[in-house]
């Protein structure tokens, strides 16, 4: 028998030993958990709603609460259980309805990381390549647009950096950014990946691909989402149907969306798309008007549409051309030409060729086309690019040959060689005529009249924008409006004379391809690199204060607006201070008093100014009145997007009580409004010159 030694059986005794204390010291942590998990039943068995004025609305959700926890599961994820503490626990913490109960222990929730700053742009495209995903016909076409503009972006980027250098770089910072494209979702049908090979309309799908190119370079760091359920992952929406806030703060500083995504948004983002919504950037091809936008005001003047209402910041809304100052003018961009290229154009364009704008066949079947389009192949071999599969289609007439649907760069060659790019009143303010200008063509467009409105057209009614003040005149307005002769020509189709003279004119004209530097490259990131660096919606701004009065017996401080010196108009007084975050800076600032039947957007452009909605509080005072010699017997605060405006003939004055309201757009044969207006630096409208 082996007899263990003495050191080793004190070993065992001691081992023994310490189980028996930890199985005392386990039955005592077991006693002590039941205990407190009594207590804290009770607890939560004895709760009362309080009666704090600071939470007026506490009492109404308990009851809320207590009627319909079980109608979302996400109720439950949080915790609540249908006990009473259960729901002011979740409405104290989780929502923000009821004050903090004074017994739980709570963890502040940590907020956002400040962004970073950053250093050079980005220059490695295949990362954002990975990053859009693949799956559908949609994300190709981008793709592939991106790599094909690679190079101009990539020398774009350099040359802006350049130009930035030395005193902002410093100031730059990397935002995290969702760009989640609702339409491309199938939740929202996404109609349009399916009609991308088939001639489709693709203007939506050039802008997106040209914002995740120029986010992307500027250097920030994206997440890109075309599905639902991607959208949630990476909101941190709970499980449930939507009613529930976020499960922790918002990560990401800035979300660009559009419509269809906004709306999902809000489905599934319960209070926190109202905490949120500020970070929101809507890509709206078309725009949305103040008045559609407000939803009070939108329901009780007849205003409310299927896509307003939101009562977002109006500058918010980001759209394809500058329209409407009163949202922010996104844009995308054209393949520019180099002196190479720009060289071969102008001696390999044939002055008797013509391409017709619409790949569609629908597009073709406008009324009384054949009688100019007689008149055309007089003078021109007319070529289409109409999608067809297996049979021509029969709207294009026989004399036009037709290549059908072409790749871009195909397309391009196209363009190259002809010297007219002509179209037939739809689609409305699309990419092609640029690209056609770019390229060296002269565009021709019809001259609508009436110009078409949501008053006299059914494709504008149900959009959140009447363009009642900036009326559809042409196709394409932009073109016609800031481009215009030689590359641009609005004739009436109807005038068989004009339309022919027209023709004949063009063929005679040489015309070097031009492209407005808002729709190159390097112009498109400026205008976004601006806009991220300035916009703030999240925090408000109030005006600054006036200058101090010289005497103390004054009753009220002067304005801080002072007479032109041609006593015609208002500019910033030079003894009013000058807020330096004020974006744009203030010193650019002009106020006009339309005429009865001009907007505000007229009203500037008459001047050779743009309107500037961030401006309209500072003339949103009665004494604005007085410094340009308006008498007002009366002085109204009401809600209307026209104000602030006069009534000359009854001398009543109206100024505006719904800072959402204020609106470029607009007029009444009743009213001259009073109009805040900007200078804008050559080639993009959408900034001051002192604006970067």
């Amino acid at each position: 028998r082996f007899q263990p030694a003495a050191g080793l059986m004190e070993r065992i005794q001691a081992i023994a030993q310490n189980v028996s204390d930890i199985a005392i010291k386990v039955d005592q942590i077991l006693r002590n958990s039941l205990l407190n998990g009594k207590v804290l039943e009770g607890r939560r068995d004895q709760c009362e709603v309080p009666r704090d004025p600071k939470y007026p609305d506490c009492a109404g959700k308990v009851e809320w609460m207590r009627a319909r926890w079980t109608s979302d599961p996400c109720y439950a994820f949080f915790g609540v259980d249908g006990t009473e503490c259960s729901f002011l626990i979740y409405l104290s913490e989780v929502e923000w309805f009821c004050p903090p109960l004074p017994w739980r222990n709570r963890t502040a929730a940590l907020p956002s990381p400040p962004p970073l700053p950053r250093g050079p742009f980005q220059s490695d495209l295949a990362r954002l390549l990975e990053l859009i995903g693949t799956g559908k016909e949609s994300l190709s076409f981008m793709k592939k647009r991106i790599r094909h503009l690679a190079q101009q972006w990539l020398r774009a980027a350099q040359r802006l950096e350049q130009k930035l250098k030395p005193s902002l770089t410093p100031l730059l910072l990397s935002l995290q950014i969702l760009i989640h494209i609702g339409f491309l979702t199938e939740e929202s049908g996404d109609v349009f990946s399916p009609r991308v090979l088939k001639g489709g309309p693709l203007g939506e799908m050039v802008q997106w691909a040209d914002i995740l190119a120029a986010l992307f370079l500027l250097g920030h760091s994206l997440r890109v989402t075309v599905s639902l359920k991607d959208l949630q992952s990476h909101l941190g929406v709970p499980p449930g149907r939507g009613n529930c806030p976020l499960t922790n703060p918002l990560p990401f500083d800035l979300i660009y969306t559009d419509y269809h995504g906004l709306q999902q948004m809000k489905q599934h983002m319960g209070l926190s798309f109202k905490k949120y919504r500020c970070r929101v950037r809507v890509i709206d091809t078309f725009g949305t008007e103040p008045a559609y936008n407000h939803e009070e005001y939108a329901t009780l003047r007849g205003y409310r549409t299927n896509w307003g209402y939101w009562n977002l910041q109006p500058t918010q809304f980001m759209t394809m051309f500058p329209h409407t100052p009163d949202n922010s003018f996104m844009g995308f961009v054209s393949e520019e030409l180099n002196k190479t290229e720009r060289q071969f154009i102008k001696s390999n364009k044939v002055s008797s060729m013509a391409v017709v704008y619409g790949k569609e066949a629908s597009i073709w079947k406008v009324g009384g086309k054949e009688k100019f389009l007689a008149i055309l192949n007089k003078y021109m071999e007319i070529h289409g690019t109409v999608y067809y599969e297996t049979q021509r289609p029969p709207e294009v007439p026989a004399f036009v040959k037709n290549h059908g649907l072409l790749p871009q760069h195909e397309f391009q060659q196209l363009l190259r060689k002809a010297k007219l790019f002509i179209g037939f009143g739809f689609p409305y303010e699309g990419p092609a005529p640029l690209e056609a200008i770019a390229n060296g063509c002269v565009f021709l467009q019809a001259r609508f009249n009436p110009p078409h409105s949501s008053l006299n057209h059914e494709f504008f009614r149900g959009k959140p924008t009447s363009r009642e003040a900036s009326p559809v005149s042409s196709q394409h307005p932009y073109a016609e409006d800031f481009i215009g002769k030689p590359h641009v020509w609005t004739v009436d189709y109807n005038n068989s004379e004009e339309f022919e003279a027209a023709i004949k004119t063009i063929m005679r004209t040489q015309v070097d391809p031009y492209l407005p530097y808002e729709y190159t490259c390097e112009g498109m990131l400026e205008r976004i690199h601006a806009y991220i660096q300035h916009q703030d919606f999240c925090t408000t701004s109030s005006p600054p204060l006036p200058p101090k009065a010289k005497s103390p017996a004054m009753q009220s401080p002067p304005s801080l607006l002072a007479l032109s010196p041609n006593a015609t108009h208002l500019v910033w007084s030079p003894s009013a201070s000058r807020d330096p975050r004020a974006w744009p800076p203030v010193d650019s600032l002009q106020v006009w008093v339309s005429e009865t039947r001009h907007a505000c957007t007229e009203t500037c452009r008459r001047r050779g100014l743009v309107c500037e909605p961030t401006f309209f509080r500072f003339l949103n005072k009665k004494e604005v009145f007085l410094q340009l010699s308006i008498t007002c017997d009366s002085t109204e605060y009401e809600m209307n997007h026209l104000y602030p405006a006069v009534a000359e003939n009854v001398h009543e004055c109206y100024l505006q009580k719904e800072p959402l309201l204020f609106s470029c757009a607009g007029y009444n044969t009743k009213y001259r409004r009073l109009c805040p207006c900007r200078d804008y630096r050559k080639g993009q409208v959408a900034l001051c010159r002192d604006c970067l």
